[in-house]
């Protein structure tokens, strides 16, 4: 029987936007997976700062973003873990529970060129696959990676979304709209939970 394919998105999704949600689509569709996860970290290893959000309200955020879609799922395995967590560890976790499923990380194509420099990335690119998302004017020096790096990437195009999350928490900060640029429902919770204000 063949393995059912998911990507994992990761992330601090302080807060999860339409961006995010593009993103998600456009791996699916392009690498022909089966579901995506949303993973959002308790803390991430390469950010100082921390979230604006706790992780209970990242975590609900996502929850209520991906809410209706039968091929996005929340899973909570880096927050119920807590502390800062590496790609390797969650990828053990995921493969342990459910060793019936083939993984891969959904990443940007910009982070493509820096895999090499990934924890543990050669056990790493034993276990899963990446999908990288190439926005328009995207370049990746392909000569700079090591081979079984590189065999592990499938490249998916996606349309260039100029979203973050430091430019909606910015907005709120100063008193602006964030309406379509995260899902109506996560507006609401930003809202009610007076968030980035």
């Amino acid at each position: 029987m063949k393995k059912r394919k998911v990507g994992i998105m990761g992330g601090t999704f302080d807060p999860i936007h339409l961006g995010h949600l593009l993103a998600g689509e456009c791996a699916r569709e392009g690498a022909g997976l089966d579901e995506v996860w949303f993973v959002p970290v308790f803390l991430p290893p390469h950010k100082e700062q921390t979230p604006g959000a706790d992780s209970r309200q990242r975590w609900e955020m996502v929850c209520l973003a991906v809410e209706g879609n039968p091929y996005f799922r929340p899973i909570d395995v880096e927050i119920a873990k807590g502390g800062k967590s590496y790609s390797i560890e969650t990828v053990q976790i995921l493969q342990q529970r459910y060793p019936d499923l083939l993984f891969s990380y959904i990443i940007g194509a910009d982070m493509v060129q820096y895999l090499p420099n990934w924890h543990r990335i050669d056990e790493l690119v034993r276990r899963i696959g990446f999908i990288g998302l190439k926005r328009p004017g995207t370049e990746i020096r392909w000569d700079l990676l090591p081979e079984h790096i590189r065999s592990c990437v499938t490249i998916v195009d996606m349309p260039s979304v100029d979203i973050s999350s430091t430019v909606i928490r910015e907005r709120l900060k100063t008193g602006h709209s964030v309406r379509y640029m995260v899902p109506d429902k996560v507006r609401l919770y930003i809202e009610e939970e007076k968030l980035y204000g």
